[in-house]
């Protein structure tokens, strides 16, 4: 991903927010980020509610259906970072110039989000029609290790505007 002047962030050091009902990469985010000195925030629903005694900040939202996408679509600045497999939600902030990265480690960038909407739609639409499809692949450490290789390398690049 490259970063350009427009994306710089308000604030004097990014945050990152991460969706996190379902995200497997929240060691690895905290990791990387405090070799960063980030502040991340870990968003879920309220279904999800536990009392961390770790070091991670969480913010716990409704369990109505978007309320955890309407907390970082709203809490998120330009220049900041967020994780999330939510294509949806990634269409709503890459534009504002929110970075946006998958647990996959895939970067999503703006070029990317009329293909990738098309195929969700399209993925709904079938589904909607009665007609299965494939769920999402089996995470693998492969998948983890792809994940920290680029959240560390978009970090790398954004420390040294």
């Amino acid at each position: 991903m490259d970063y350009n002047v427009e994306c710089i962030p308000y604030r004097e050091k990014p945050k990152v927010f991460v969706n996190a009902d379902a995200c497997p990469v929240k060691d690895e985010i905290q990791n990387i980020a405090n070799q960063h000195g980030l502040e991340v925030t870990y968003v879920a629903s309220y279904a999800h509610y536990h009392q961390s005694t770790d070091e991670k900040k969480w913010k716990f939202v409704d369990a109505e259906k978007e309320s955890a996408d309407l907390y970082i679509v709203n809490a998120s600045q330009k220049g900041d970072f967020v994780v999330t497999h939510d294509m949806g939600l990634a269409a709503s902030i890459v534009p504002k110039c929110v970075y946006v990265i998958t647990p996959r480690g895939k970067v999503i960038q703006e070029e990317d989000l009329d293909s990738l909407l098309f195929f969700r739609y399209a993925s709904f639409k079938a589904r909607r029609g009665g007609e299965k499809t494939k769920g999402p692949k089996k995470f693998t450490e492969q998948d983890r290790q792809n994940f920290s290789h680029h959240f560390l390398r978009i970090l790398s690049k954004f420390a040294g505007i």
